[in-house]
């Protein structure tokens, strides 16, 4: 798995921008079962996306997800269009 681990709370220390590659559609499935994992099991799922700095990877539970973003701890919002790789 790609991406330097950071923790979920310093996701709002970096700049995120859109992938290579728009996977929003192809990542819906995975992301619609990370949610329900969070809010139904409390597990956590792992998540790379793409910043300025380069893919940054992080271990948390999602909490919801909407048309455009998923939303983790502390209300924090990451753009589905920046999402490389999801994993549970």
């Amino acid at each position: 798995m790609i991406g330097q681990i950071i923790e979920k709370e310093h996701v709002i220390d970096y700049k995120i921008v859109p992938a290579e590659v728009d996977k929003t559609h192809s990542l819906q499935d995975k992301l619609l079962a990370a949610q329900r994992l969070g809010n139904e099991f409390k597990s956590k799922t792992t998540i790379v996306f793409q910043t300025e700095d380069g893919p940054k990877r992080i271990e948390t539970t999602v909490w919801s997800l909407t048309e455009r973003y998923i939303q983790i701890k502390s209300g924090v919002l990451i753009p589905l269009r920046s999402i490389i790789e999801v994993d549970y």
